[in-house]
């Protein structure tokens, strides 16, 4: 039915990403076949618990047709009919991500990715399932997903419940001074190359992540006071609406993205020009998942690259505002630049040199 660390995985979210209670209930999203395993322990262990799963099981490439002919109308549909109503009464929320061609959706139009987002995105699952749940978001591993994270699939494998299955009380613990440092932080500066780029988070909301909503997990995120941005920076690879890019480089003044370069400027272009908040910024973040170490064209793996930060275009989060709305948010990944915090460098590459947060390199979460 499925494999032992797939149900030590089940229980790690259920009662500790989740915290789900008896008579609760939950809706599990599978989309792709590839997850059937892991969602059979979730099965499994809801049950067990005296909880009410909902199951939902998508076929990706239908996704992928519904995703390229549906409209406003078709989406409105949707949402009002069958996903918003359900949703409501949802106390939690797991979505495993299992399809094994992360490119399915590349050819979807701009204009229907935007009527995706406008109607359906944004009430089910910003609005909805964001703000009222308890809600984990996953990949699961396959050999297309090994491939993308060149690796051999047994060796991924390992490497992937190694990362989802850390000790998040641990890393919990050691993000503690980087948090208190950052909520009496004015100026952030990361310099590294082809990056210089600085701003203000001042009086901003710091939101420590260990395991509670991705799976796996280990970051620190707030928002940029938006028109304090200044400066250049460059990108890790990334895909993004199943268009992939090699490298993202970004100008921005005053706030907001006025010059870029990269792998696919008419994709990018695209995306930039999404709407006003598109182009300005709605998070910032630091990696810090000990095991994760070099980008893997996932962006809930990438985001948590230990010596990494996001600068993320688009939407904020409400529990960490800062005005920024968008239908886009799009966690691009810069790897190893310098941190200075109100002009002391904390960071050097990849590894903190400040005291108090060296519990943060990976040779201290690592046994």
């Amino acid at each position: 039915m499925y494999n032992e660390r797939d149900k030590q995985l089940a229980q790690k979210i259920l009662t500790f990403s989740c915290e789900l209670e008896e008579g609760q209930n939950v809706m599990l999203q599978l989309v792709g076949l590839n997850g059937i395993g892991l969602l059979r322990a979730l099965v499994e262990e809801v049950r067990a618990m005296n909880a009410h799963p909902f199951i939902r099981i998508e076929d990706a490439e239908i996704r992928r047709m519904l995703a390229e002919t549906g409209d406003k109308e078709f989406w409105k549909n949707q949402a009002e009919v069958d996903q918003l109503p359900l949703m409501k009464q949802m106390d939690a929320f797991v979505g495993i991500r299992a399809s094994l061609n992360i490119y399915e959706q590349a050819d979807v139009s701009r204009e229907a990715n935007k009527a995706y987002a406008d109607y359906f995105a944004d009430p089910v699952h910003f609005k909805e399932r964001v703000n009222n749940t308890s809600w984990v978001v996953l990949r699961y591993p396959s050999e297309a997903f090994a491939m993308n994270a060149r690796m051999p699939t047994q060796k991924f494998r390992d490497f992937y419940y190694k990362a989802c299955l850390l000790d998040y009380d641990e890393l919990a613990e050691a993000m503690e001074p980087l948090q208190d440092r950052l909520e009496q932080t004015d100026h952030i500066r990361l310099k590294g190359e082809g990056t210089d780029i600085e701003f203000s988070v001042r009086d901003q909301t710091w939101i420590p992540c260990f395991g509670k909503r991705n799976i796996p997990d280990g970051e620190l995120f707030s928002s940029p006071i938006r028109s304090s941005v200044n400066g250049h920076i460059s990108y890790a690879p990334s895909v993004y609406q199943g268009k992939p890019f090699e490298f993202v480089r970004l100008e921005v003044r005053d706030g907001v993205v006025v010059d870029f370069d990269s792998s696919n400027n008419e994709a990018l272009e695209e995306i930039l020009d999404t709407d006003a908040g598109a182009r300005q910024f709605g998070e910032f973040s630091f990696g810090l998942n000990p095991v994760i170490e070099e980008p893997m064209y996932d962006i809930l793996f990438d985001e948590k690259i230990y010596g990494s930060n996001h600068l993320t275009l688009g939407n904020d989060y409400e529990i960490a505002p800062n005005g920024n709305e968008s239908n886009i948010h799009w966690d691009l990944v810069c790897i190893g630049a310098d941190v200075y915090l109100d002009g002391e460098k904390v960071r050097e590459g990849r590894t903190f040199i400040a005291d108090d947060l060296k519990g943060l390199n990976p040779e201290n979460l690592i046994r």
